[in-house]
């Protein structure tokens, strides 16, 4: 799966994959009895997606086994990534900017974001 890809996962697609995440690999029945009781998705619907996400090599379903090809946080760069671009002409500040418009940051937020913004200078 290419980068500009990653962020092409539907809403449902990624709730689908959070549940692959979680369990690493698991049966497809079983994915279909946990998106049924979660989200009233037929095994038909999540069977479909199944076949998508195998095309979009974020997952592999074989043997009646489905497991992760790409890892979450792929996916959340990817998308971030994707929202930055689209949103803020790829400007972090900007970003920053907005998110931060109206909203105070705690002692431990604001700490934290100083760290990894000298972590990312380095």
């Amino acid at each position: 799966m290419q980068d500009g890809e990653l962020s092409r996962l539907s809403e449902s697609e990624y709730r689908l994959m959070e549940i692959v995440w979680e369990n690493g690999q698991i049966e497809a029945s079983v994915l279909a009895g946990i998106c049924l009781e979660r989200f009233d998705w037929k095994k038909s619907t999540v069977y479909t997606m199944l076949k998508r996400l195998g095309d979009k090599g974020a997952l592999l379903f074989e043997k009646r086994m489905v497991k992760p090809l790409i890892e979450k946080e792929q996916i959340d760069r990817s998308e971030s990534e994707a929202l930055l671009n689209k949103s803020f002409g790829g400007s972090l500040p900007n970003f920053m900017a907005a998110f931060l418009q109206g909203r105070k940051l705690t002692e431990e937020e604001a700490n934290r974001l100083l760290e990894m913004i000298e972590e990312a200078t380095k």
